[in-house]
């Protein structure tokens, strides 16, 4: 009888607040440096796809430094009243301020100990946004993470049900909804070692021992299996990107280093990639898109700091080998439906490497489907370049294919358990580039350890989720998944942006930002990011439905969902 009234309390207070049953909250753990979302075998947070029951709701979901993680807010826009998220109370008013924005769609300087007052007023500002659903943009499809070695070994380590909550918590839709997975076709940098294909007998033109897969890769397909399964996925978008031939196609007979691909062999390298394909769909896991190879500058100019597995290429040779031989040797096969992205490598390298690929091979880029973006060095250099070659090659497909921070000398190199300031870099980032015709965004390694690894050469980095390596017993969401999320989970396949601006932004060093899209179910979703330690107040000015006042707790970030 005890348990019947402690069983039926319980659903009453659900009721009362009016949460879905398996809406579960996030069990927030502080670190030094934040806070995360702990899950262990028995226990993970989760949110139930918000359903809009009428015109006149609005849910938003936000999350917030001072601890919220996806948490619901529903108003109703019939009587005008604003919605409040709560969180805690502001009362500091000697805060500092961990980030400024340089430029809106620029870059970010991070700087610490600088008094917010000389950026903004500690008084709550109201900011207006303008939401036009007529002007659309680019298509929305695609939010993923990377399957890499280490992240398949890390998996393999758990427990099932700690597994699963690795897969639910990315791919299914009570989680933050992925579709997408990025892997290696051989070794990559986040492997136990570097490895590839038909290795050995060297100088092999026909791939001998090429014809089965790895037993890694055999490893990483039963935990694609089961991630479909607890994902509860009708469809994998694979992506597949080699880092290095076998060392004995390349001109330095190494992993690393100043080394690219014996012209006499573009051809075997070409099978190589069709092998891979044929063999993968015959275990059912037939790949989506391939990429022309993964930052081809790695063993060009990044030879002084790449130490892991890389070939280098020009844009001239690359040109080459896509329009003889890689190109005609996918287009001509039972995989012909396979896309084919091109550079696969950082901002830098954009518009310029397309237009020196058309010099060599004026037909080279009539075989690319899309161009490929890495994330890291974006803060140096403007979206203006993406800008320029979305405009030169309209009818391609863009996608971050690759990002995780923690990479670079003057930060922390690995895991920063529970940093906020992380999490609005990937917020900051993400609203960026979908403001610059980006049609999706795949991250990095799905799951790393505590240290950041584990790989061959110690290139410790952060992920979304940390697993704890040394008990096996708990995973830690970081606040990057959030932000990953209040994009991925609320902005469903073939959505489209729309446009949605800040009207009244007078000091352009205000971290304040949205971005706008219109779903396929025709409910809008805005973005909003609050950076100032402050709350505002938002005046939304909908074209069809009017006015909507919001009010946003300091450092925040919100998805409002309405019709």
């Amino acid at each position: 009888m005890k348990t019947f009234w402690i069983c039926f309390l319980f659903a009453a207070v659900v009721i009362c607040a009016g949460e879905p049953e398996n809406q579960l909250p996030c069990d927030l753990r502080e670190t030094i440096h934040g806070s995360v979302c702990v899950c262990n075998s028995t226990y993970c947070d989760y949110l139930e796809q918000p359903e809009l029951t009428d015109s006149s709701q609005i849910v938003l979901i936000s999350s917030s430094k001072d601890g919220l993680r996806f948490k619901k807010t529903t108003g109703n826009l019939s009587d005008g009243t604003p919605i409040t998220v709560d969180d805690k109370q502001f009362t500091d008013e000697n805060f500092n301020a961990e980030a400024i924005v340089v430029d809106q769609y620029k870059a970010w300087l991070q700087l610490a100990n600088i008094p917010q007052r000389l950026f903004i007023n500690a008084s709550t500002s109201t900011v207006r946004i303008s939401v036009k659903r007529d002007v659309q943009f680019q298509n929305v499809t695609i939010f993923g993470g990377a399957l890499t070695g280490s992240v398949s070994h890390l998996l393999n380590l758990l427990p099932e049900e700690l597994q699963d909550h690795v897969y639910k918590s990315y791919y299914h839709q009570d989680g933050i909804a992925y579709s997408t997975v990025r892997m290696s076709i051989g070794g990559c940098d986040f492997d136990l070692e570097p490895w590839a294909y038909n290795e050995w007998p060297r100088n092999d033109l026909k791939l001998s021992n090429f014809t089965e897969l790895d037993p890694r890769d055999l490893l990483k397909i039963e935990q694609l299996n089961r991630l479909k399964a607890v994902g509860e996925l009708d469809e994998l978008k694979i992506m597949a990107a080699a880092w290095s031939a076998p060392r004995w196609m390349k001109t330095n007979d190494n992993w690393t280093g100043f080394g690219q691909l014996k012209s006499e062999y573009y051809q075997i390298w070409a099978l190589y990639h069709l092998k891979f394909l044929e063999l993968m769909r015959a275990k059912n896991m037939p790949i989506w898109a391939i990429s022309t190879g993964n930052e081809p500058l790695n063993g060009v100019i990044g030879i002084f700091f790449v130490h892991f597995m890389s070939m280098g290429w020009t844009p001239w040779q690359q040109a080459i080998w896509l329009n003889d031989n890689l190109g005609p040797t996918i287009r001509n096969s039972a995989e012909s439906k396979v896309l084919i992205f091109g550079n696969d490598d950082q901002r830098y390298t954009f518009p310029l490497w397309f237009r020196k690929m058309r010099s060599a091979r004026n037909n080279s880029l009539s075989y690319l489907d899309g161009l490929a973006v890495h994330w890291y060095w974006d803060d140096l250099f403007f979206p203006q370049l993406i800008d320029q070659a979305h405009s030169e090659l309209p009818d391609k497909m863009i996608l971050n294919t690759e990002s995780c921070i923690g990479d670079k000398p003057w930060q922390t190199n690995g895991p920063v358990l529970g940093s906020w300031q992380r999490g609005e870099s990937y917020m900051r980032a993400y609203t960026q580039d979908f403001r610059h015709s980006f049609n999706g965004w795949v991250d990095w390694n799905l799951v790393l350890d505590e240290q950041g690894g584990p790989n061959y050469v110690k290139n410790y980095v952060d992920a979304p989720i940390i697993v704890n390596a040394t008990s096996r017993i708990e995973i830690y969401k970081q606040p990057i998944f959030y932000a990953i999320g209040h994009f991925s989970k609320f902005v469903p396949p073939q959505s489209v942006r729309i446009e949605a601006k800040i009207e009244n932004l007078a000091n352009p060093f205000t971290p304040l930002s949205v971005v706008g899209f219109l779903r396929p179910d025709g409910n809008v979703a805005l973005i909003i990011y609050n950076g100032q330690n402050v709350p505002v107040d938002v005046a939304l000015s909908d074209s069809q439905r009017g006015a909507i006042n919001l009010r946003l707790p300091p450092r925040s970030w919100h998805t409002v969902l309405y019709k």
